[in-house]
């Protein structure tokens, strides 16, 4: 599963990211993690205090992947609206949901402030990242005055989470388009044909 060449604390990491994502921080035992990561239960607490630590390291390497995959989309050339858009339509494992927002439902994660304080770090900075490149289209005249651009940003993130949340509870990435496709459509009427597209297209999402 994972390459010779990677260091035992690697994919100790690796192993923990994969199941906090599919069984949670309750489902997510040391045994489960040294099995999945191939090492032994010596090699694993030579390198982590435990699995509270172990947990942490996977969490802020999740959400340091998290960033770096919405910084691509958001950080490249374009409108605002283009940039907004590229980042609703950017493929995804929509069924699979969002390794970070599903921390957030992970009540073992929440009632630790050092569990917790990545998460809401990287949510915290998509709102934020959002925000200003909808406030450089308010301010280059592409989006109406109107628009508020830190209220529109949170609507975009919580438009993403929940259609994470539609799509895993019908079991197909359907309603997640028809969430995205909506939000295009409402960002569009409060542009002001600079630089937008006149049809917002379909939603690409991935069902693997």
């Amino acid at each position: 599963m994972y390459s010779a060449r990677m260091s035992t604390p690697e994919r100790l990491i690796e192993s923990t990211r994969e199941l906090l994502w599919e069984r949670g921080y309750v489902g997510t035992s040391p045994k489960a993690i040294q099995q999945h990561a191939g090492a032994g239960q010596g090699s694993m607490y030579h390198h982590f205090a435990g699995k509270p630590d172990l947990a942490l390291a996977a969490i802020r390497r999740t959400a340091e992947e998290m960033r770096a995959t919405a910084e691509a989309v958001l950080g490249g050339s374009g409108s605002a609206y283009a940039r907004v858009e590229a980042y609703l339509l950017r493929e995804r494992d929509v069924l699979r949901g969002c390794p970070v927002g599903r921390l957030t439902m992970d009540p073992d994660v929440i009632a630790s402030d050092e569990l917790r304080a990545p998460v809401t770090a990287t949510l915290d900075w998509l709102r934020d990242r959002l925000a200003g490149i909808l406030q450089e289209g308010v301010d280059q005249g592409e989006f109406a005055p109107a628009l508020d651009p830190r209220e529109t940003a949170s609507a975009i993130v919580a438009t993403v989470q929940g259609g994470y949340v539609l799509a895993r509870s019908s079991a197909t990435p359907t309603a997640f388009d028809a969430a995205v496709r909506g939000l295009l459509v409402l960002l569009r009427g409060m542009t002001t044909g600079c630089g937008a597209p006149v049809d917002a297209p379909a939603a690409t999402t991935s069902s693997n």
